[in-house]
């Protein structure tokens, strides 16, 4: 199974076209985002703490709805 951040990582955009997209940018320039993490509850964490890019959790949830699918796929 490939990390959250690497599935995220598809995602950028240099013009970003929707929120996930601008969630990955902002995740590609936060050097301390748990890049190998697999875990729903270690990233949600970081991200309440540290994520003041955010503008909602939600963005994070469809996010990884999105990963846990593409993960099954695989």
């Amino acid at each position: 199974m490939k990390s959250f951040y690497h599935f995220l990582m598809k995602y950028r955009h240099p013009e970003p076209k929707d929120s996930i997209s601008v969630f990955a940018n902002n995740a590609y320039h936060d050097h301390s985002f748990p890049k190998t993490s697999e875990d729903y509850h270690e990233i949600s964490s970081y991200l309440e703490l540290n994520g003041q890019y955010m503008d909602s959790m939600t963005i994070f949830d469809e996010a990884w709805e999105q990963y846990l699918l593409s993960e099954k796929n695989e």
